[in-house]
């Protein structure tokens, strides 16, 4: 079969209707307005293993009395469920640069690179497509905006890690949302070259916000660039037990709303981009808690898309992950599940909570902290070994203050019976749902560079290379 052809021999297949397992099965006439896709949501849990899926869901029906938005769609059926191959040009192991590449640019690349091939070939950014067939297009992200996974639908960069550059080439692109962290690569006080990226792009005729009153108030009139923090936003956990934080800084469901209301303005319609960015650096870092508290927060992210799109009936949404990432796993939950319902209870992150453990700290001090934080009473010997690991140096990536990461989730796995296998990205085949035109023509089993095709054609769009 010639690859061209490969979305156009699919099953046309009749779907089911039924979301939260409490909406009738219907036929899909009724589902969708037409055969193609007038806008695009694609959601992206970075570096979501199975097991995050799946420690989410059973945190989410058990805590708080409801199925994940995610698994809810599987259950009623309203979506299409596929497996993804994620590897890149030069690994069976990808980074999230490539893995977005792959979709962005529809064509492999190595690690690292976004959207230039091993030979040097530039591949057009998904959203440049769209934008120039008169859509809008934005991303939202819980890291910094200009960061891999979001700039992968954007722009050309031999190096993900030009996050300045790449700060520089959204100006150009004149996007009409983009939304995140990353103010050290906008402010003039943290460039190396001291331009202050904040004043262009309002002089260029953005809306600028720096908090979440500041974003509510963009009616849509101009082109909205947020950029909330330094770095990445903060771990959801760390935001929801933070008065401060909760005020000023949006959750990506706020985010993905308010994107969704500035690009639906557009008549021709609009593609975004969602990633949950944070689920990643939590694996990295092999905090559970961070971890499970991200997804819940991603999958909120869901609901909204969901929202918008069963009303809407012109929307594709995809919802998928760029590549496992140290596969975590609930092995010892204990009697009556006890070990890992006191993650229910759990109001900071690991980040939050080793950052706050001084050398001064007495070991009666450091078990309080975590008992208080955690709620995980840890053993004296624990506590102190915790203390003389601050010692042995980093683990895990996203970790500029040195902090003992998998050691503290070692010991914290004997409490909460979650396991982590690593602290890196792994070479899984992951979860991919889709909802709306063109998703029945979606097979089984899908590489990742195909879904760039795929979106052009659900849209209509001439495919160009």
């Amino acid at each position: 079969m010639k690859r061209r052809d490969f979305f156009k021999n699919g099953l046309l297949t009749t779907m089911g209707l039924g979301i939260m397992g409490s909406r009738p099965v219907l036929a899909k006439p009724s589902m969708y307005k037409g055969e193609q896709a007038k806008n695009i949501i694609f959601l992206v849990s970075d570096g979501m293993s199975s097991g995050t899926l799946n420690m989410a869901d059973i945190l989410m029906r058990h805590k708080m009395g409801k199925t994940s938005n995610w698994i809810s769609l599987y259950e009623s059926n309203t979506v299409k469920r596929s497996l993804m191959d994620t590897a890149s040009a030069n690994s069976f192991v990808t980074d999230s640069a490539a893995a977005g590449s792959a979709w962005g640019g529809g064509h492999r690349v190595n690690n690292g690179a976004l959207n230039i091939s091993p030979s040097g070939q530039e591949h057009e950014p998904i959203l440049q497509k769209f934008k120039a067939q008169g859509k809008a297009v934005g991303c939202v992200t819980s890291v910094q905006i200009t960061h891999a996974t979001p700039a992968s639908f954007c722009v050309n960069q031999t190096s993900r890690s030009a996050m300045p550059a790449i700060a520089e080439d959204y100006l150009k692109l004149k996007f009409d949302v983009m939304m995140g962290g990353g103010r050290e690569f906008f402010d003039p006080n943290r460039r190396t070259d001291k331009r202050d990226l904040f004043t262009e792009f309002s002089k260029n005729g953005f809306h600028v916000a720096n908090n979440k009153e500041e974003m509510s108030k963009a009616d849509g009139s101009k082109p909205l660039l947020g950029v909330f923090t330094e770095d990445g936003l903060p771990y959801a956990i760390d935001r929801e037990n933070d008065a401060n934080l909760k005020k000023t800084v949006p959750s990506l469901a706020e985010m993905t709303g308010k994107c969704i209301e500035v690009l639906s303005k557009n008549p021709n319609g609009f593609v975004m981009q969602v990633e949950g960015g944070k689920v990643d650096w939590a694996a990295h870092g092999n905090d559970a808690t961070a971890l499970l508290y991200d997804q819940v927060d991603f999958d909120e992210a869901v609901g909204v898309a969901m929202d918008f799109a069963l009303k809407d009936k012109n929307t594709l949404v995809i919802i998928t992950t760029d590549h496992g990432n140290s596969n975590p796993g609930l092995f010892n939950p204990g009697p009556k599940n006890i070990k890992f319902e006191s993650l229910y209870e759990a109001k900071a992150s690991n980040q939050h909570i080793l950052n706050a453990i001084t050398p001064e700290n007495s070991t009666s001090q450091v078990i309080d902290m975590i008992n208080h934080q955690l709620n995980v009473a840890l053993e004296k010997e624990e506590a102190e070994n915790l203390l003389k690991s601050f010692q042995v140096g980093a683990d895990g990536l996203y970790n500029p203050g040195n902090l003992p990461f998998a050691y503290f989730a070692e010991i914290l796995s004997r409490h909460n019976g979650v396991s982590f296998a690593h602290t890196n990205h792994s070479g899984d085949y992951v979860e991919l749902a889709t909802y709306g035109p063109g998703s029945e023509k979606l097979p089984g089993f899908v590489k990742n560079y195909e879904l760039h095709n795929f979106m052009l054609e659900a849209a209509g769009v001439e495919r160009k290379w």
